[in-house]
């Protein structure tokens, strides 16, 4: 059930303090710490072009990573922070934390949308609408889904679909309260402005 992890190599930083942090920018590395896991903290340098396109990727802190340090296990880490000089906003430093399996943890998860054919709206040329292709879930490091499914199956035009409305893998909720909405059955353009054209005519009537 867990979805692939996307790993993150580092290399462990020989040194610590404001020295070695310095001489590891020099040489385009942005130096990082690797703590929690009932293991001795990890200090590591990342390349600095690597880590600063995946920060404008987006959703960075919200990625489960595989750190892959030579020398030592693969581990789960999340990021904690990343420490921006404040006036180029580049990245300066980074913490990661080791995950258990049975750590708990904010994620963003794709939306499968099944039984399109089963939709009477779609059949009658309605058009689904998807408002969330992802939805940020609370999830068990060691049982993260690949997805969640959303049924379309007897769905209408006009139906909305909610996240209350999906049945989610166990031990998975959403990080917010707010019955928030997935996706929706919209009218075709044509039959949308067809209507809006009959509603003009028999206000001006």
């Amino acid at each position: 059930m867990a979805g692939e992890i996307p790993d993150l190599q580092a290399i462990e930083r020989t040194g610590t303090g404001k020295g070695a942090a310095r001489q590891a920018r020099r040489d385009g590395m942005v130096p990082g710490i690797v703590f929690g896991g009932e293991k001795e903290p990890l200090p590591i340098n990342m390349p600095f072009n690597v880590l600063f396109k995946k920060l404008k990727d987006g959703r960075f802190k919200s990625t489960l990573w595989n750190l892959q340090v030579e020398g030592h296990e693969d581990v789960r880490v999340i990021c904690r922070d990343v420490q921006r000089d404040i006036v180029k906003d580049l990245p300066t430093h980074i913490d990661f934390m080791r995950l258990r399996r049975t750590s708990r943890v904010n994620l963003f998860i794709p939306v499968e949308f099944i039984n399109h054919e089963a939709a009477p709206g779609i059949k009658k040329g309605g058009v689904l609408t998807v408002v969330r292709a992802e939805v940020e879930l609370n999830v068990l490091a060691g049982e993260i889904p690949d997805h969640i499914t959303v049924d379309l199956s007897g769905l209408k035009i006009g139906d909305i679909v909610h996240i209350n409305d999906v049945t989610l893998p166990e031990g998975v909720k959403p990080t917010v309260d707010r019955n928030f909405v997935i996706a929706n059955i919209s009218a075709p353009s044509g039959l949308a402005a067809s209507a809006d054209d009959e509603e003009e005519e028999a206000a001006e009537a």
